[in-house]
């Protein structure tokens, strides 16, 4: 995670969370489970565990990143961008953690996905938050979606034999990013995707895949510390990749069902 990057995180973030404390806990405040039902509870937190996995997955852009730091014998790559990682979650951890609990703590279970919502008031200051949004996504949206851009472009110069010129990169680039920002656009169901691709594609390169690599190069003795803390992982990895896009997928048919587009 660039620091740049970062740094605008923390902004929004110190700024969702010193807000709410200055709106203060509300009147009608109601700290018990927002679904009315067992059922609904349990898929609400199936879709909260692919939230989770979303704020702190290790992301496959983490090996581009590590692919261009020099790597010697003497001097392996893994040394730095451990640094670095440990540097990251200890910056998300600053990000998310103030917001999920102060949050919670202000509004309750009426707090919304986007706690800016919530806020409502002061107008500056909420337009100011999301001005830093804004300048995050920017940034870390041209980090995330270069392996995405390289797959692409890979496939239509080797599969469909188009040249690898700077108008193949220009349209491809811009035209994903129209696409997905429609997408964003015309379905903004922020919580439920969340949850949903939180466990359907970033729990496999968190949890279970990194493990099944590690014990395929390292062949740890059965039944050792290592092997059996590394099978948990797997185990639980593979649970919260099956069962968070089912939370998140049913939260997501729930608010189609008032929702009305562009609205």
């Amino acid at each position: 995670m660039p620091l740049p990057v970062s740094l605008w995180q923390l902004h929004y973030s110190t700024i969702a969370w010193s807000a709410s404390v200055r709106k203060g806990v509300q009147p009608d405040v109601a700290y018990g489970y927002k679904a009315k039902t067992a059922a609904g509870t349990v898929f609400n937190f199936f879709s909260a565990l692919g939230d989770v996995a979303f704020a702190y997955a290790g992301h496959n852009v983490v090996l581009e990143i590590q692919a261009t730091i020099p790597s010697t014998p003497e001097k392996p790559s893994k040394g730095p961008m451990w640094r670095g990682v440990v540097v990251a979650y200890i910056v998300v951890a600053l990000c998310y953690f103030p917001v999920a609990l102060i949050g919670y703590w202000m509004f309750g279970n009426k707090v919304e996905d986007n706690i800016l919502l919530s806020l409502e008031k002061p107008t500056w200051l909420i337009v100011m938050a999301n001005f830093f949004v804004v300048v995050h996504v920017i940034g870390s949206y041209q980090i995330y979606a270069m392996p995405v851009f390289d797959m692409i472009e890979t496939l239509l110069v080797k599969k469909l034999n188009f040249s690898p010129t700077r108008l193949l990169r220009f349209v491809v680039r811009n035209l994903y990013v129209a696409s997905t920002m429609f997408i964003g656009i015309t379905f903004p169901f922020f919580g439920g995707l969340l949850g949903f691709f939180g466990g359907f594609a970033f729990a496999p390169t968190t949890y279970f895949l990194p493990c099944i690599i590690w014990l395929a190069i390292y062949k740890p003795r059965k039944y050792s510390l290592s092997w059996c803390i590394n099978w948990i992982c797997i185990v639980l990895g593979l649970c919260l990749m099956i069962l968070s896009p089912i939370g998140g997928l049913r939260q997501i048919i729930l608010q189609a069902k008032d929702y009305k587009f562009y609205s």
